[in-house]
């Protein structure tokens, strides 16, 4: 049996494992679906990028610069910081504010900041749909890469990459993907960083790697894409770059992250270990898709069936034969496995907190919530394999239309929510629709070339116009969610008494002691009997 054959079943075995070691961990639907709350921050900071990552970098990334050259530079920028905006921006708030709210899904924490069903009924249904294509995209990878090791059919390749992914995501939650995560991301980050420098030590540096590029084709070397594609449009690359440098603050896979946090304190650490491994990680894959046209438009026959979403691994079964190969082929695993496992537990969340919990059976145990969400888990699983076997499109532009979609619908309602205590769910609701239609409209109508805006800047620009402007009509944010929202910045200030009663029962255990030393003093100061 060939060794990366092997590498790859073991590294199977390894992750049911992890799921069935997690199962005796998980004794309730917030340990399920939130890893009771108790992420550090190099958990944090890894299940955060490695989810963030997905199959798209190994796969979608490299394709475009294969075929562009420089100009998918860009992506990688905004990529670069786009985990230190994250949780800069929106850590510490959201996981303080997330847990005065008692919300354990990010719908279920927009329905309470802005304290509105429509919210939650309108971002339900665009989470759904957006995560649904994005769970597509990553089946898609996962088939594509066990086709390539296999030889597969890709229905075959599919079944097998998503039952592993199925099995240790439904067994152990959110503590099995998260630490999955931290073992995937160090499998990316070595397994990529191998590959690119035996590769670019083959091309002769990045000297060698241009001078190869402009003999076949100058405009590689351009901003602009190949043959100029995008000459003088600067909101296209706006969008480039901001798509992922803001974007992750609009997915709700990657907002829950900060909900599960230790602790607000987490994030602090958790923006280091983010920003180091974004920076050793995010250049690279681009940098080896302009590898392989270098070395695939000399040997076409090398690029494993013509394919340029397979650079990478067709790169390190010419470059690290065997083992290495095998290795890399994990890290290509990983990569679309840590995204899978976070998409559907999202998912299986949304469908047991936000529909059945909320709406169908508000008195439900911990037990049904979680049996509903295994259930989940699975539906999304069959349906996700049946359309990407009947119908499969590309990777790079189904990760960037569907990231897009989710990104502008989401991102003013999850940054207004804890840094303008004006935002209301007027302004929310046309926000959502507004950036998602917009989005909509510019990738089907392929309005980009013809405006020379980027989908995502044009979505993001219009979604945050509209949270202003109708953040000022409908009713206003309530005295006490204002109270809760400065209680987020973590300063000590006075709570209302109406705040402290009515959230007592259900938020916080520092909220609670709050109440309680209120109402000692009070008793106290009372003349007895």
């Amino acid at each position: 049996m060939r060794a990366e054959v092997i590498v790859l079943c073991l590294y199977f075995i390894g992750m049911v494992g992890m799921g069935l070691y997690w199962n005796k961990r998980a004794k309730s639907s917030e340990d399920y679906m939130l890893g009771g709350r108790s992420m550090g921050p190099l958990v944090t900071a890894l299940t955060l990028q490695t989810t963030a990552m997905s199959g798209f970098m190994f796969m979608g990334g490299p394709a475009e610069a294969f075929s562009l050259g420089y100009f998918a530079i860009f992506y990688a920028v905004g990529d670069g910081a786009g985990g230190m905006i994250n949780l800069t921006v929106l850590g510490r708030r959201m996981r303080r504010l997330s847990q005065l709210l008692d919300a354990i899904s990010p719908i279920e924490y927009l329905e309470k900041r802005y304290e509105s069903v429509p919210v939650k009924v309108i971002a339900c249904v665009i989470a759904v749909f957006g995560l649904g294509c994005y769970v597509l995209a990553q089946f898609l990878a996962t088939g594509n890469t066990l086709l390539t090791l296999f030889g597969f059919p890709l229905e075959v390749a599919l079944v097998v990459g998503v039952g592993v992914i199925l099995i240790y995501t439904f067994l152990g939650g959110y503590f099995a993907v998260a630490y999955t995560d931290v073992i995937q991301g160090f499998i990316m980050i070595g397994s990529i960083i191998l590959v690119f420098v035996k590769v670019m030590y083959d091309l002769g540096g990045f000297t060698g790697l241009n001078e190869k590029l402009a003999e076949i084709d100058p405009t590689l070397l351009s901003v602009w894409g190949r043959d100029g594609a995008y000459e003088g449009q600067f909101g296209v690359i706006a969008g480039a770059v901001g798509i992922y440098l803001i974007g992750y603050m609009g997915l709700p896979h990657s907002v829950n992250k900060h909900m599960a946090m230790g602790s607000p304190k987490t994030a602090k650490a958790s923006v280091i270990y983010a920003t180091i491994w974004t920076q050793l990680f995010c250049f690279i894959p681009y940098f080896l898709g302009l590898a392989g046209c270098v070395m695939f438009t000399a040997n076409p026959e090398g690029l494993i069936d013509g394919n340029p979403e397979l650079v990478i691994p067709s790169l390190t079964q010419i470059e690290f034969p065997g083992v290495v190969s095998g290795l890399m082929l994990c890290a290509i695993m990983s990569a679309i496995m840590s995204t899978v496992a976070a998409l559907m537990l999202l998912i299986a969340t949304i469908v047991s907190i936000d529909f059945y919990k909320r709406w169908l059976r508000k008195d439900a145990s911990d037990r049904s919530v979680v049996f509903v969400s295994k259930g989940s888990i699975i539906a999304v699983a069959v349906i996700g394999v049946i359309i990407a076997i009947i119908n499969p499109p590309g990777i790079f532009n189904l990760v960037v239309d569907t990231f897009s979609f989710m990104g502008c619908a989401f991102l003013p309602s999850y940054v207004f929510a804890v840094w303008w205590k004006k935002a209301n769910a007027t302004g929310s609701i046309v926000s959502m629709i507004v950036g998602g239609a917009t989005v909509q409209v510019w990738s089907l109508g392929g309005l980009d070339t013809v405006t020379g805006l980027h989908q995502f800047f044009i979505g993001a620009l219009l979604s945050f116009i509209a949270m202003i402007i109708f953040s000022n009509f409908g009713k206003p944010t309530s005295p006490e969610m204002k109270d809760l929202i400065e209680r987020a910045k973590g300063k000590k200030i006075t709570v209302s008494k109406k705040v402290q009663v009515a959230s007592s029962k259900h938020l916080s255990t520092e909220n609670k002691a709050i109440t309680q030393f209120v109402f000692s003093k009070k008793m106290a100061m009372e003349p007895q009997a």
